[in-house]
């Protein structure tokens, strides 16, 4: 069951999703077990966001919690959920 309908959270992934930077692989054999799509982590982390459940509660066999909160770390290093509010915040 989706947490928001898909006419409220389409727009917001399509401009989210302009933001998340590239993925480079560092890893040296370039062999290790395939990203979660960016989506998926997207949808859970709204889920958790939206219902306040743990990220163990929202866990399921598509996304890990650990994979949940490592991409969300990820996007806050990025600066993709720094908010700036004009005339809220000093900008």
């Amino acid at each position: 069951m989706p947490a928001l309908p898909s006419s409220i959270i389409e727009p917001i992934w399509d401009q989210f999703h302009s933001l998340i930077p590239p993925v480079v692989d560092t890893h040296p054999l370039g062999c290790h077990r395939p990203r979660v799509d960016a989506r998926i982590v997207f949808d859970k982390l709204i889920q958790v966001l939206k219902w306040g459940i743990p990220y163990e509660g929202i866990a399921d066999e598509t996304c890990s919690a650990t994979t949940i909160r490592r991409r969300r770390d990820e996007w806050i290093q990025a600066g993709i959920w720094l908010i700036r509010i004009q005339g809220v915040v000093g900008v």
